[in-house]
């Protein structure tokens, strides 16, 4: 994705744009919507990609109803009736030398208690000003695909005029309804129509129905159909001994443990090349110097523990239990294991990764971020942390990765009085963060500010 539109959507009234890049940092106070602008990502993410109405309240987001997710703009303006949100992607054609950006846009309305889709838009910018969207009828509940040409004139047709379709649990997915579409009497007998309209051209009919093709497939990238990975800012507790189970991906970070597990055993060359990745940043960061699954029993089904390891100056020191290692180990484990396993997902939306780290890990973390954007991943990250904020400006100006500076994007969260504005803050060759508003940073300033007076007072 390369910038995110949203309006009327929580504490986002006014229409307005936010750049991401492979590497974006949320900043700013606590409660101005940086955890709601990641759920909306993964939300627009599973209309465009996985063909369902999202999931507002899934784990770990609980952004509640339709009426605590709608803008409420105070006094007579009472509660938005609806909220808009959509991204752009820019799609490179391989062995044309050309790129192509798209705008993804969903409206969303009231069903019940809770908001679902109720138009679909897909345009291309920049090129042939063509619109394709599937619109719900909220008074029926049905769907209509509708092509537009420079948004002057409109040719629609109802969906259910190629057969009923089951809306009962979910809009209609755009797989099942573009099949439709592809079925040749009825993909000839609307062209056919279209082409009767002077206004209309049978590549505008054409191009519409491509547009509104899955989106994962027009992307043109296979790994972009992995869901991304969200991460709650609390992960797991560690235990003592984990027993065996299988490894499901979670935000808490719950299935790590069983994840080494499952690779010590079946795994062992991945596990070797993970243990390394993992052993490097904890060797970076001062939290650990090796990390190793001890089983308890004589089978892969038996009982284990994860043991950690600390050298000291000369002696490399006994290993000890997960549990009785700092918390931020196991807390940033989860993280750093996404990070950096093999076939990881292309996007992470990570809130707070630096919980329990002291400043020098939360810098080491910074590093790793940098690593793992300079490949063709692309990380949000929410962080109060001056210590990681600064590590990435600097590897940045050191050019310690392959990462640009426009390949960072700082998304500063500035409140007012019932809407919060978001600032697209970029970074120049020097690490300097450009076009900042006057409340960037005007916290950490004021308090550096008061400490260094009242150390002045106390010296004088």
């Amino acid at each position: 994705m390369d910038e995110i539109l949203l309006e009327n959507y929580r504490c986002f009234r006014e229409r307005q744009s936010a750049r991401v890049a492979p590497l974006t940092l949320l900043v700013g106070e606590n409660s101005t919507g940086k955890t709601s602008f990641m759920a909306l990502i993964r939300a627009l993410w599973d209309i465009a990609h996985r063909e369902q109405i999202p999931d507002f309240g899934e784990d770990p987001y609980d952004l509640g109803t339709f009426e605590e997710i709608s803008h409420y703009r105070g006094g007579s303006g009472g509660r938005a009736k609806s909220f808009a949100a959509g991204f752009t992607i820019t799609q490179k054609h391989v062995g044309k030398g050309a790129q192509r950006t798209y705008k993804f846009e969903v409206k969303f309305g009231k069903n019940g208690a809770m908001p679902i889709p109720v138009r679909r838009c897909v345009t291309e910018v920049g090129t042939r000003q063509i619109w394709a969207e599937i619109v719900m009828n909220k008074s029926s509940h049905n769907f209509r695909f509708q092509v537009s040409k420079d948004r002057s004139w409109k040719y629609s047709l109802p969906i259910n005029y190629y057969g009923k379709l089951d809306t009962r649990d979910d809009l209609p997915p755009f797989e099942h309804f573009m099949r439709r579409l592809r079925f040749p009497r009825i993909v000839e007998r609307a062209e056919k129509e279209v082409a009767a309209c002077p206004l209309f051209e049978d590549a505008d009919w054409r191009e519409g129905r491509n547009l509104l093709a899955p989106f994962g497939r027009m992307s043109g990238r296979r790994h972009f159909l992995e869901r991304p990975y969200a991460s709650a800012p609390v992960r797991s507790k560690p235990k003592r001994t984990y027993d065996p189970s299988r490894p499901t991906a979670d935000p808490q970070g719950d299935y790590v443990p069983m994840y080494f597990s499952d690779m010590h055993f079946v795994q062992e060359s991945n596990w070797n090349k993970l243990r390394t990745s993992l052993e490097r940043f904890g060797q970076q960061s001062g939290l650990f110097d090796e990390i190793s699954v001890k089983p308890l029993g004589k089978s892969e089904s038996g009982p284990f523990q994860l043991q950690i390891r600390k050298f000291g100056r000369k002696l490399k020191g006994p290993g000890r239990n997960l549990v009785d290692v700092g918390y931020g180990v196991s807390q940033v484990l989860p993280v750093i294991t996404e990070l950096l396993r093999p076939h990881g997902p292309p996007m992470f939306l990570l809130q707070q990764p630096e919980v329990h780290l002291h400043p020098s890990a939360q810098a080491a973390l910074g590093s790793l971020l940098c690593q793992v954007a300079d490949g063709h991943r692309q990380l949000i990250i929410e962080t109060h942390s001056d210590h990681l904020l600064d590590r990435v400006r600097m590897d940045i100006r050191d050019q310690v990765t392959k990462l640009r500076p426009q390949d960072v994007s700082i998304l500063y969260f500035e409140p007012g009085d019932l809407e919060v504005r978001i600032h697209s803050l970029a970074l120049d060759q020097e690490g300097n963060v450009l076009g900042t508003p006057d409340g960037y940073r005007r916290f950490f300033l004021e308090e550096t500010e008061r400490s260094i007076w009242k150390q002045h007072k106390r010296g004088g």
